[in-house]
């Protein structure tokens, strides 16, 4: 039974309307058991974030990926890499605006994360989110920071609003419907990661905006498990488990607007997010194991500045001497003497050929953040 009514506009086509939050749910034992496994493996992640020995570190390349690989989804190529090494200060031979699309995701997140310490999610945030994110790129047509005022509809390249895959509510609805998600997220007094699940679910199929719904909805999962301190920072970078699963991620949002299925959807997100938070784990182990290792290769009191470019290695594994120097206001000479320190350690390569402003990479570190999330066995 659907959770919602399709309505007939006076155009001609037929919008859903989704029905207000929370609907109608089956406790059987695969949702609960779901639900069991990702509060457990979150928490034992949000543990491990909080003891952080420097924290700002990983956060920082942690925010990068989960906006590359959400980017990703709607259709960006940049990689992880091709955004660090041009934050480094690189060149870069990638897309402008795909490059300048994911960095406003990571500004849209950093801004989210400052504001929900204020001002809880709200439709007045997920405006402001929405204006960050699509500032001065292709979006720019569509309206930053305003619910749509026209119709928009989702299918295959060329589908019209007779054929389309799904139709969201028409735009004399929106603000209504996004009123009773802003309640929802409010009074829900279901778990956390059930009232995120449901809500993300229900922020899609309203699509309140003409473009940027996928990736503002993937925002406000991070953004409320902060919110509500189920995490102490965005290590939980979710968009891998939806961008290596992107078709199940599509159908199973569809089957609850066509057939109820909420089911499926929720025991699906809860199956995700167990997953990532125990990857997430796994990799912040290995990479603060890595940046042990390489400190104990520098026991004297003179390898300071190199023990340093080992710490900021785990922000960015891409380094110049003209970045370091910048970063931590040591002279170029003695950020060139850091960096040559660790190409004979074999921590850092040389990536280009250029004289001037050489580019370096901790390819181990790099192998290590941006290594293919695995649908294995859970």
């Amino acid at each position: 039974m659907i959770h919602g009514k399709n309505i007939k506009c006076a155009e001609g086509y037929t919008a859903f309307v989704p029905s207000s939050l929370p609907p109608p749910l089956e406790w059987n034992k695969t949702t609960l058991k779901g639900l069991s496994d990702a509060d457990r493996n979150i928490g034992r992640l949000a543990q491990v974030g909080s003891q952080l020995p420097n924290p700002h570190l990983l956060i920082r390349t942690f925010v990068r990926q989960e906006a590359v690989l959400s980017s990703r989804i709607e259709g960006t190529q940049t990689s992880f890499s091709e955004l660090m090494s041009n934050e480094a200060g690189a060149s870069t031979e990638q897309d402008k605006q795909d490059l300048k699309e994911v960095e406003n995701y990571i500004v849209a997140l950093e801004y989210g994360m400052e504001r929900v310490q204020s001002l809880p999610i709200s439709s007045r945030l997920i405006r402001e989110l929405h204006e960050k994110l699509m500032q001065g790129v292709r979006g720019d047509f569509a309206t930053p920071g305003e619910f749509r005022k026209s119709q928009n509809w989702i299918g295959v390249a060329g589908c019209t609003l007779q054929n389309a895959t799904y139709v969201p509510p028409p735009p004399n609805l929106v603000i209504e419907c996004m009123g009773a998600l802003e309640t929802f997220f409010h009074e829900s007094d279901l778990p956390p990661l059930l009232t995120v699940g449901l809500a993300h679910q229900q922020f899609e199929a309203i699509h309140p905006f003409l473009d940027g719904n996928g990736r503002v909805g993937r925002l406000l999962i991070i953004l409320y498990l902060i919110e509500k301190e189920i995490l102490p920072s965005p290590i939980l970078y979710l968009s891998a488990f939806f961008e290596a699963t992107r078709q199940e991620y599509y159908d199973r949002l569809l089957a609850v607007t066509k057939s109820g299925k909420w089911n499926e959807w929720l025991q699906y997100f809860l199956n995700g997010v167990a997953r990532l938070s125990d990857d997430a784990m796994k990799r912040i182990h290995r990479l603060l194991n890595l940046n042990q290792q390489w400190k104990d290769q520098f026991p004297n009191q003179s390898d300071a500045n190199a023990i340093q470019l080992i710490d900021q290695l785990l922000a960015n594994p891409f380094v110049t001497a003209k970045s370091f120097s910048k970063k931590t206001g040591v002279a170029f000479t003695t950020a060139q003497r850091a960096i040559d320190k660790l190409v004979d350690e074999k921590i850092l390569t040389q990536t280009t050929d250029a004289k001037r402003n050489k580019l370096y990479c901790a390819k181990e570190i790099l192998a290590i953040v941006d290594e293919k999330f695995l649908l294995t066995k859970f």
